[in-house]
């Protein structure tokens, strides 16, 4: 058996200390609430009668039966975005599995998935990262009635997985198991893409042109298939032990998606409560999980967005994951795959080329990953090293290839793209950011130019259109923090910084911010916290100031005397509530967010809100 890394297996044993009083006490709630009999059987007989009164057939019998165990179906469903409109035919398929496999399932309840895809740039992204924790809500809410012995959870994107996870977590007592939709057919070349971006962006193509390339690359049902936050999901999911074996990036619309699907239903009865092979989600989820999740992350060049939110799922499980457990980790686990932004090859070329199985393989043999941790399909990660297919109609699971079939987009560990994983933490006078560099280029690493500072990305915009940033320039945007509006993606200013690296400048960002999985060749430190909303350093910024960003050194700072920055009077943005696009709904969640760096979470915001007013 290979040895853990000493890395590794030292961050895990700060983790579990650290953790110890909060991940106790969790795992006794999930005690004091399991049962070996159905939930519903503790219910009063009017409480069961409002529960199957919507049911007919044999559904009805075993609801009222109260001997077969329940499974509750919460999906993302709609059909307006492609990453959730292949879960449409789900609840059926499910409900069919389950009643073979000897329980019932019910549709308990919907949970909203919003697109920043669709959202970019506009008002309605300041919704985007607060839609988590409507997520979890909404998951806690279907879980409520007491009537499920587990759990189906159907969600592919940006915070719908994370939202689906810290809300099951609550319930954490009940086996769950995510149940992926899979990815669209390649479109349009990623490079081709990037290039009209650009091109739009310095007005040499029309908007025409621009909608072409567009449509051609997010062209059909299933999820974008760049390595952003979606696909980083489904990854990090199924190393993590939430998803089959083998089942994120499963074309939608495939015998072999649907046989997977059919097969979650069945395993989620296998583990329940009543077996010898009870598995709640709550002990699965534990700190050496957690590390797996991070460790696959790094490992890929995953999306930045996960800084937040594996720190609030953890934080729901009662483990306390902080970023220095990723900078520790990125800079003992090496880069092993090239997806778009990272690369020109998309999330299909990395599933042709092996694919999460592959990859596990390979973290497996090095030592960087936790193999004897619990997981819906079973105890220990060697199962994930297997893809499934369909012999004769039959689902069977069959040994990866033991190294990738395309070097080009996924490699061994003892030939990586980097020695180091693609994420690293920048400390300095104006607080604490991430940055991605997997797919930054060595000589743009480090940064020293004058700030050019925004509290406006459309600001941004017209400065750009106008020619005022044709130089060395760090573009400085800030009143884009939780607190300040929610937190928005900004990836629609790439194209633009990209113009500018382009033309020979030295060009940086620096934000409150998010930038998403798709950060791509631009030095970008986001999530910049104490966010300036809540008096930050960057609040103190001038035009003109000159900022050092080193993502070699792990450093982000003005080059101003403290005690000059100190006297300036902060922008601390603009004061009252914001309207428009629903953002009146989610003032009181701007109001209690917590700290980027614990999560950006409503949830844990009672010490984080103090830390903030205080740094």
């Amino acid at each position: 058996m290979t040895p853990m890394n000493h890395v590794v297996d030292q961050v895990t044993r700060r983790i579990v200390e650290r953790s110890r009083p909060t991940r106790e006490a969790y795992l006794a709630r999930l005690r004091d609430a399991a049962s070996t009999r159905p939930a519903r059987t503790e219910l009063p007989c009017s409480n069961l009668a409002h529960g199957f009164a919507a049911c007919s057939g044999p559904d009805r019998l075993a609801v009222r039966g109260a001997t077969k165990p329940g499974v509750a179906i919460v999906s993302a469903y709609n059909d307006m975005l492609s990453a959730h409109q292949p879960y449409a035919d789900y609840p059926g398929l499910i409900k069919d599995a389950v009643r073979e496999a000897g329980g019932v399932a019910q549709f308990a309840g919907g949970v909203p998935a919003m697109c920043d895809g669709i959202t970019q740039g506009r008002t309605g992204m300041e919704l985007s990262l607060f839609s988590r924790e409507v997520i979890a809500m909404a998951t806690g809410v279907a879980l409520s009635h007491e009537m499920f012995d587990g759990a189906l959870l159907l969600g592919v994107c940006d915070k719908i997985v994370p939202g689906l996870l810290i809300g099951a977590l609550s319930f954490g007592h009940l086996p769950a198991l995510l149940v992926p939709a899979g990815p669209m057919p390649s479109g349009l070349p990623n490079g081709e893409k990037s290039r009209i971006r650009q091109l739009f962006a310095a007005g040499e193509a029309s908007r025409d042109d621009l909608l072409a390339a567009e449509s051609a690359s997010y062209h059909s049902p299933g999820t974008c298939t760049f390595y952003g936050t979606a696909n980083s999901n489904q990854l990090v999911v199924e190393v993590m032990g939430l998803h089959l074996p083998g089942a994120s990036f499963v074309p939608p619309g495939t015998p072999l998606r649907t046989a997977l699907t059919e097969h979650a239903a069945r395993r989620v009865v296998e583990i329940g409560p009543s077996t010898d092979d009870y598995t709640p989600l709550g002990e699965v989820l534990d700190e050496r999980a957690i590390v797996n999740g991070v460790v696959a992350l790094l490992a890929t060049g995953g999306s930045t967005n996960h800084t937040l939110h594996l720190v609030a799922i953890a934080a729901a499980a009662g483990i306390e994951l902080t970023w220095d457990d990723f900078a520790e980790l990125s800079a003992e686990v090496p880069l092993l795959a090239r997806v778009y932004p990272n690369g020109s090859a998309d999330i299909n070329h990395f599933a042709a080329a092996g694919g999460v199985p592959t990859l596990v393989g390979s973290l497996l043999d090095a030592g960087l990953l936790h193999p004897d941790v619990r997981t819906a399909a079973g105890p220990g990660l060697d199962r994930y090293r297997e893809q499934p297919f369909l012999e004769d109609g039959a689902l069977v699971w069959r040994p990866a290839p033991r190294r990738s079939l395309d070097p080009d987009v996924l490699r061994d560990v003892d030939e990586p793209f980097a020695p180091e994983g693609g994420l690293r933490v920048l400390d300095g006078n104006l607080g604490r950011s991430v940055i991605k560099v997997s797919a930054v280029a060595a000589e743009h690493r480090s940064v020293t130019a004058p700030a050019r500072v925004f509290t406006d990305q459309h600001e941004f915009t017209a400065a750009f259109r106008a020619g005022e940033l044709d130089r060395d320039v760090v573009v400085v945007i800030r009143g884009q923090g939780p607190r300040a509006n929610g937190m928005p993606e900004l990836h629609g200013l790439t194209p633009s910084l990209g113009v500018l690296m382009d033309k020979g400048h030295q060009v940086a960002l620096v934000t409150d911010g998010r930038m998403s999985g798709a950060s791509g060749k631009i030095p970008a430190a986001i999530q910049l916290t104490p966010e300036s909303a809540a008096d930050g350093p960057l609040a103190r910024i001038a035009d003109g100031d000159v900022v050092r960003l080193d993502a070699d050194r792990g450093t982000l700072e003005v080059l101003v005397p403290d005690a000059e920055l100190a006297a300036r009077t902060p922008d601390l943005g603009a004061a009252g509530p914001q309207f428009g696009t629903g953002r009146e709904l989610f003032g009181v969640f701007r109001d209690a967010v917590g700290r980027a760096d614990q999560g950006a979470s409503v949830f844990t915001a009672p010490q984080s809100s103090t830390a903030d007013v205080t740094a």
